[in-house]
């Protein structure tokens, strides 16, 4: 690996690390309230257990949409693929969601032959459910493919670091394998991108264009600065919230190591074991700069990441 690669790989390392803070749980919606012991288990890594307690709560509540389709997620990583199939169509059964298809705990049945099938059926109940067809199919799946390849492994990187410590090789390990399959992403996207334009809502859904913002914001700094422009307009034609703008802008200021605009991004500081905000290009300036964008005064963003920030009065 050659040195540019490896400054590459570690400013990617860091940028991920930040994404993971500041904006988690994209994959996946906030279940903290109703999370049960077999989601705390699954949360935790602890997969056997966990497939013993959603079995179980399966036999007291066989419709319970939640539980079947989270035991699906436990049997597809423990590579019980024929139960995985089976629980995971009656879930949509249940509740058409168009979530299996970025689900990132289904790369392993991905692999499987009985995924193409499974997928046309499902697009097949979404359009019936949601009565707007997706007009560009072929670009929607590889959209969705990318979408679940780059939130891929989040979940295994936190625990590591939760039991193993953040800068433990494993951890380190992990995040090279994520840069690898983020550089495949890339190039993927740029594929599709030449051959079909940037991805509009209208043609391949909500899910699948936001598939495309992510993985450019897991990208190298120079896809980043090549498509901040688009992603500026994309927002200015409401396909995606200002603050995707604001996220992209910050992080091009970070990778050139300059001090950010809107205050998207903190940093590591190994010396306290915490986040803290990533210097500002202007303190006092900074609320007035996100209020155009729509956005909530830096204090309060903070404050709901445990960041304790005193704005600079003028």
């Amino acid at each position: 690996m050659n040195e540019i690669l490896i400054k590459m790989l570690n400013k990617l390392i860091t940028v991920i690390g930040m994404l993971m803070i500041t904006s988690s749980a994209i994959s996946q919606p906030d279940l903290n309230n109703q999370r049960s012991v077999a989601d705390s288990l699954m949360a935790e890594g602890e997969i056997p257990a966990a497939i013993v307690e959603y079995r179980g709560l399966y036999g007291k509540n066989p419709s319970d949409q939640q539980n079947l389709y989270n035991y699906a997620r436990a049997l597809s990583i423990n590579r019980q693929i024929d139960s995985c199939f089976y629980f995971l169509n009656i879930a949509i059964e249940l509740d058409t969601s168009i979530r299996p298809l970025i689900e990132p705990d289904f790369l392993t049945i991905r692999q499987d032959k009985r995924w193409q099938e499974f997928e046309d059926n499902l697009i097949v109940l979404l359009n019936i459910k949601l009565k707007s067809p997706i007009k560009n199919i072929d670009y929607a799946r590889a959209l969705w493919k990318l979408r679940t390849y780059d939130q891929a492994y989040f979940n295994e990187v936190a625990i590591a670091g939760r039991k193993l410590g953040f800068k433990s090789s494993v951890v380190e390990a992990l995040w090279r394998s994520k840069f690898f399959i983020q550089q495949i992403s890339q190039n993927e996207l740029e594929a599709l991108i030449e051959k079909y334009g940037w991805p509009r809502i209208k043609d391949v859904g909500a899910e699948a264009a936001m598939a495309a913002y992510l993985t450019i914001m897991h990208s190298n700094a120079d896809l980043q600065n090549k498509y901040m422009s688009t992603i500026k307009q994309i927002c200015e034609e409401k396909e995606l919230p200002w603050v995707r703008y604001a996220n992209i802008y910050d992080r091009c200021c970070f990778n050139d190591n300059r001090p950010q605009r809107y205050g998207t991004h903190t940093a590591y500081n190994e010396k306290t074991n915490s986040q803290e905000l990533y210097p500002l290009e202007d303190e006092i300036k900074v609320d007035e700069w996100r209020k155009e964008l729509g956005l909530e005064p830096l204090v309060e963003y903070l404050a709901r990441m445990g960041i304790k920030y005193e704005p600079k009065m003028k």
